[in-house]
């Protein structure tokens, strides 16, 4: 597969998954044709369907004849495929193996999966939190000097914590027990990368509000 073969990405501007993907293309520097489907629960383009004929699902990354669908999959397919940019997952194979055991913390694919992980996710962050302080060496991220794996795995998911903070009045990073988490966060959303495709949390729960019963978001 050639590196200047057409690059298409389908996704939807709410979703975490998609911006995960175009953080991961904006790293790499890689230009690309993006495809929204604003409304993906209930209407999905032929486009959609026939690059992703399973699941039915965003994002699918779309190079030449190629289509990649899950989000942290076409992370790492973008890592590899494109040595422009930052390296997105640690070179070293240790560290690289590390990266990837973690994802799951970041990594629900779907409602019943997200709502699995929110219940853990007071214990989650602890975890994260020694994470971050092992793996940042006293930089800005996870993957130390620059947005890595891991960064785009569990901040992309910043925008549904804070609806869950707004409808459950539940506090998730505090300063008392996740002071790295908290400067982590605010960097990685100001990040060059993350910014342009990243709604504020004000829009995230003003979209939540709109589309989703309260009680859906509040777990009630």
């Amino acid at each position: 597969m050639a590196q200047n073969d057409t690059v298409k990405l389908i996704g939807s501007w709410v979703s975490p998954f998609s911006i995960r993907a175009r953080a991961a293309l904006h790293l790499k520097s890689v230009k690309y044709e993006y495809s929204d489907e604003p409304d993906v629960l209930r209407s999905k383009s032929e486009l959609l369907l026939k690059s992703n004929p399973i699941f039915k699902k965003v994002p699918v990354l779309i190079h030449g004849d190629v289509s990649i669908c899950e989000s942290l999959n076409i992370v790492q397919y973008i890592d590899e495929a494109w040595s422009s940019g930052p390296s997105i997952l640690p070179s070293h194979p240790v560290e690289r193996a590390n990266a990837r055991s973690l994802e799951a913390v970041g990594g629900a694919k779907d409602d019943e999966g997200r709502m699995a992980a929110a219940g853990k996710l007071m214990e989650n962050l602890a975890i994260l939190e020694e994470a971050f302080q092992k793996n940042s060496k006293g930089l800005g991220f996870f993957g130390g000097e620059n947005i890595g794996f891991l960064d785009l795995a569990c901040g992309t998911l910043l925008g549904p914590v804070s609806v869950i903070e707004a409808f459950s009045g539940v506090k998730f990073l505090r300063q008392e027990t996740t002071p790295g988490l908290i400067q982590w966060a605010e960097k990685f959303r100001a990040h060059e990368a993350v910014k342009p495709n990243m709604p504020t949390p004000e829009e995230f729960v003003a979209f939540a509000k709109k589309k989703f019963n309260v009680e859906w978001w509040a777990f009630s």
